[in-house]
């Protein structure tokens, strides 16, 4: 469409001139990239339409012949379905200098500002996107509903748009933000190095950057100096993941991918871009878990393979926010079973004998067969993780300590663990070793074949932890009672079940000297040898300590008491 207009001379002739055409670029045409598409003119070469954020092309052969007409279809997540709708983690990504779709389903609301806007929309599912309606005065809202057709790109002057999109994309796109907002950095900086680090489905750019002294380097935003420098090393086997893609595959952790919860703070199942399931530890802020045992736990676990540890893909640190990314085992963890009578009864005799033996292995591959002496100090049923077929692995190396190869013993001011589970030699004097293992292995076996937890109170004699009372039936030739056939049924090898049991109270036994090494447990378990006799073991009561007890037995008075990991310290 063309419009001229007569222009007079002095002669009194004049002329025709334009005063307006249309169109003047492709996008111009209403609708030119159909819905939920975006026409920008200014793309030199290129087809001018693009999909909106969280869109892609409806039908993409019509797109490679460059015809757009279809528009574009919401794309479809498996963990967010194709809505966005009360999904945990969804927003809005800003298009800026864009004209406003077609308001012909729009709802102009006068008075209200973005932010309000923002809320409104959010709360209406059919909402898609929201809008300035008043630019100059910045008041006034245009919320818009179901597909936005004829948007388009303007060099500057017009309005910003804000699309909405599930957690996912808007996760990408503030990656992409991060990313172009570090490029435009790294342009202004001189000796910059970057080395690319491939993770499993993501590429984590590690920016190394010479400070005033030449130790400083910058990963994901956060300033690390020359003694935390060994986390990072060029032959680490650790893949460092953007903070971004861990948001993206969580959707910004979703309490719907909430999988767990530890004493140093959540697990969330997430999805990565190349559909990788994995299981993400997010440190809690407010955890006693500082840089320190996070390196320690990222340094250990990559350096360990057996089929029943946890598998560590990478970790990321952002901020004050530390994360580490396992393999995804859909099972959960064995707390999960063994003190639920209903969850209970899907483990049978044979598989929670198959978890102990899996348990002891893997207890032994640290101990003895790695090739780091590693003892972990918080072996407990929620740190022993369970994948599709019951096969356990053990997990959260957060307390974990490197042994030299003839070291056997080590002392610390700094006792951590759970209640239920330390020996007493760590729990009251900070002495650990391998046989502070063996003690929680021990508990562990005890836990798998009652069904009880540690601290289980009995009717006949409340003031009896669950090894007192395992202690008493023993010494009164009535082991198997503990048994947890309501959950395991009848189906048990009374045998097999005596020897797990003896195989326990030897664990715990009272001096760590007298306690098996995991060798002689992996033995004692899979062979028909006499087994020696148990001595009494340590924690018979439910409170080993009395009151007037001085500071060393003090201890165990703050010791976690809801199987969540504590630290206390003393001087020495």
């Amino acid at each position: 469409m063309k419009i001229d207009i007569w222009q007079s001379d002095q002669k009194g002739g004049g002329e025709w001139v334009e005063f307006s055409s249309a169109p003047k670029d492709p996008c111009d045409y209403y609708g030119r990239c159909g819905p939920n598409g975006n026409c920008d003119p200014y793309r030199a070469g290129e087809l001018e339409c693009d999909c909106l954020p969280g869109f892609q092309p409806k039908f993409p052969n019509q797109w490679s012949v460059r015809d757009a007409s279809g528009g574009c279809a919401r794309k479809r997540r498996r963990l967010s379905g194709d809505s966005t709708c009360n999904s945990d983690g969804e927003g809005f990504v800003k298009l800026e200098n864009a004209k406003v779709p077609d308001t012909v389903t729009g709802r102009l609301n006068v008075g209200v500002d973005l932010d309000a806007c923002r809320a409104e929309c959010l709360k209406n599912c059919s909402c898609t996107a929201y809008a300035n309606a008043n630019v100059t005065n910045g008041i006034g809202c245009v919320t818009l509903y179901g597909d936005l057709i004829d948007t388009r790109v303007f060099t500057d002057g017009r309005q910003d748009l804000f699309v909405r999109v599930d957690a996912i994309e808007l996760g990408e796109y503030m990656r992409k933000s991060e990313e172009q907002s570090g490029e435009k950095k790294k342009k202004e900086k001189k000796g910059v190095l970057v080395i690319a680090l491939t993770s499993v489905g993501a590429a984590a750019a590690v920016v190394l950057g010479e400070g005033r002294g030449g130790s400083n380097r910058i990963i994901n935003g956060v300033q690390y100096d020359a003694k935390n420098k060994n986390l990072y090393e060029k032959d680490s086997s650790v893949s460092i993941f953007v903070v971004n893609d861990i948001f993206a595959a969580t959707g910004n952790f979703s309490l719907a991918n909430k999988i767990g919860q530890g004493g140093f703070g959540s697990v969330y199942k997430g999805l990565l871009a190349d559909g990788q399931k994995v299981a993400v530890k997010r440190l809690s802020q407010t955890s006693s878990q500082g840089i320190e045992e996070f390196k320690n736990e990222v340094k250990l676990v990559s350096k360990l393979q057996h089929k029943n540890l946890a598998r560590l893909f990478g970790c990321c640190i952002h901020g004050e926010e530390k994360m580490l990314v396992y393999e995804y085992l859909p099972n959960k963890s064995l707390d999960f079973f063994i003190f639920d009578k209903t969850k209970g009864s899907l483990l049978n005799w044979k598989t929670r004998f198959d978890i102990v033996i899996g348990i002891a292995r893997g207890l032994l591959y640290l101990h003895r067969d790695s090739r780091l002496k590693i003892i972990h100090r918080d072996l407990k049923p929620s740190n022993i993780l369970l994948d599709a077929t019951m096969n356990p692995k053990i997990s959260d190396f957060g307390m974990a300590r490197l042994f030299g190869e003839d070291q056997t013993e080590a002392n610390t001011n700094r006792v951590m663990g759970t209640y239920g589970y330390m020996s007493p030699e760590y729990a009251i004097k900070g002495l650990y070793s391998t046989k502070s293992d063996v003690f929680s292995f021990g508990i562990l076996v005890l836990e798998i074949v009652s069904g009880m937890r540690s601290n289980h109170c009995y009717k006949e004699n409340p003031s009896l932890s669950l090894i007192g009372h395992v202690w008493d039936l023993w010494r009164a030739g009535r082991a198997l009672e503990i048994a947890d056939s309501s959950t395991m049924g009848e189906s048990y090898s009374a045998d097999q079940m005596m020897r797990c049991i003896q195989v326990g109270l030897l664990c715990v036994q009272e001096s760590p000297t007298d306690r098996p090494t995991m060798s002689n447990v992996v033995s004692m378990l899979g062979n028909a040898t006499t087994l020696p006799s148990p001595k009494e073991p340590a924690f018979i009561l439910v409170r080993q300590y009395d009151d007037a007890d001085s500071s060393a037995d003090d201890r165990l008075a703050v010791i976690s008491i809801n199987h969540v990991s504590i630290t206390t310290m003393e001087a020495r």
